[in-house]
């Protein structure tokens, strides 16, 4: 606390009259780029190699028009750098440029044997932390409609890569059937919109004299967003402490009167996932033969621990007149485990969900339960975020835990799963694939993370990328704050003290 803030706590009580501190507002405009058919337009049948294809359509393109460009003329011994359409068009000795998808043959990935397993409670191998063979036997692909090319070389030993992501190699195939790489391009970041540009041109087409609505938004300066992660809420009395002591401060009760002042600026709390502790694990079949024997109305506590939703529920109940919340599933939450995980049903939270917008509203509400990934515009500022899922997948393909070099490729890729459906869950998209990035956004956010990092990455013209990794709040105490004026964050960390 601040000096002098205790004093504020312990002064006796007066008829001064004290000023009301207002919380600042600002501009939520959520976008529904992840949501999934409902009904029976939700199927599951299709075949998931599809999204490969689809992925490479939607992005070719560009790598091709990077790889155009910088090896359109290029001339490498006498010989010049010749294109070729399909990847089994590849001649042997001929310099050539080509586009694919990157296959990462793995023997250590997981396969369908070890999902069988688990279907039949047979004792599976424990989950890897990395997929990278200590023998060297990884081998990188890549792959279109027509075949794949085995690819080799220095690049492969400077460059991040993993299954699915779009690139252009340039070199030439060897006498082993190889092709040996000189030089590669990926997508790179797309077109960013200017902040405002999508709130202004839904002004212009419902407002009169092309007057925009957010000029009354826009003068209340100094507004911030917090954004947290891993709540971790297990629904123990005795573990609630750290929690209690974030709510608090969100509501400015906790704090001195400058303190108060600062928090009066947060005008919107994000929690990017992993709200609630992981379940239970499976029974065995015996223990559930001898349940089954003996049925009861309602629930069975030993099955299932209403506890952590409700703990959750009053949480967010508490905050929600005072601040409006947005909330991302994680994969320990009450939502489906493919990506995109869909919003979690209000009726999980039934105090919560009197804050949600009513159904048919074109607005979102005071509460608003999104999908996993998400991306909306928060002040004019474009935010793509995510429950980890994609970077804690994509890190058991590579070397070291930079997570923030995982985050940069993955937006140079213009992919936010690319290892989706290789070894990250998700669904068969058959018309377009969810996961390409088509804006480039302001703020890139992923939760839980193991520590807090961020930077800022700058683009080919002239984008800038704020990333942010968002650590787990139940193991570091730690909420991210960011100035939604320069996008500059910081962190504010709390701890309780056991002096014994």
């Amino acid at each position: 606390m601040e000096d002098g803030g205790y004093r504020d706590l312990l002064t006796s009580p007066s008829d001064e009259a004290y000023p009301t501190i207002k919380r600042l507002n600002s501009s939520y405009n959520p976008l529904d780029t992840f949501a999934l058919p409902r009904g029976d337009d939700k199927q599951y049948r299709q075949q998931y190699g599809d999204m490969y294809f689809l992925r490479l359509a939607m992005l070719k393109p560009a790598v091709e028009q990077l790889a155009a460009e910088a090896w359109g003329e290029m001339e490498i011994g006498g010989e010049s750098v010749r294109r070729v359409d399909r990847v089994l068009d590849v001649r042997q000795g001929e310099l050539c440029w080509v586009a694919g998808t990157v296959y990462m043959e793995m023997p250590l990935k997981p396969n369908i044997l070890d999902d069988i397993s688990k279907d039949h409670w047979i004792a599976a191998p424990p989950p890897r932390e990395k997929y990278l063979s200590p023998t060297g036997d990884d081998m990188t692909m890549l792959e279109d409609e027509s075949g794949r090319l085995r690819l080799i070389g220095t690049p492969l030993q400077i460059s991040m890569l993993a299954t699915g992501c779009i690139i252009a190699v340039m070199g030439t195939e060897n006498a082993n059937g190889d092709f040996e790489i000189i030089d590669m391009k990926v997508p790179d970041l797309p077109r960013q919109p200017q902040r405002w540009e999508r709130d202004e041109e839904a002004a212009l087409l419902t407002t009169d004299g092309g007057k925009s609505k957010t000029n009354g938004q826009k003068k209340e300066r100094g507004a911030k967003v917090a954004i947290i992660s891993g709540l971790g809420i297990n629904g123990d009395e005795g573990n609630t402490l750290t929690l209690d002591l974030l709510m608090e401060y969100l509501l400015g009760e906790a704090c001195g009167t400058s303190t108060q002042t600062d928090v009066s600026k947060i005008s919107r709390l994000v929690i990017a996932g992993n709200s609630i502790s992981e379940g239970s694990p499976l029974h065995l079949r015996e223990e559930l033969s001898d349940k089954k024997s003996s049925k009861k109305y309602g629930y069975d506590s030993a099955a299932y621990n209403p506890a952590p939703t409700k703990r959750l529920d009053e949480f967010l109940a508490t905050l929600l007149p005072s601040i409006p919340i947005t909330l991302l599933p994680g994969d320990g939450d009450p939502a489906n485990v493919s990506l995109p995980q869909q919003p979690i049903h209000p009726a999980m939270f039934p105090r919560s969900r009197n804050y949600c917008a009513t159904p048919g509203s074109s607005e979102p509400g005071w509460f608003h339960s999104v999908s996993n990934p998400w991306e909306g515009d928060v002040d004019g500022w474009r935010f793509m975020g995510n429950g980890g899922q994609p970077i804690d997948d994509l890190f058991k393909y590579v070397e070291g835990d930079d997570r923030l070099d995982m985050m940069e490729n993955l937006l140079r890729w213009r992919c936010g799963a690319p290892t989706a459906p290789d070894t990250l869950w998700c669904y068969p998209f058959q018309d377009k694939d969810q996961f390409v990035i088509e804006e480039c956004p302001h703020v890139y956010f992923v939760g839980s993370q193991p520590r807090f990092e961020t930077t800022v990455i700058e683009g080919p013209a002239r984008q800038t990328v704020r990333l942010i990794a968002v650590p787990r709040f139940k193991e570091t105490g730690e909420i991210v704050l960011l100035d939604l004026e320069n996008l500059e964050p910081e962190v504010v960390k709390f701890e309780v003290f056991n002096e014994s």
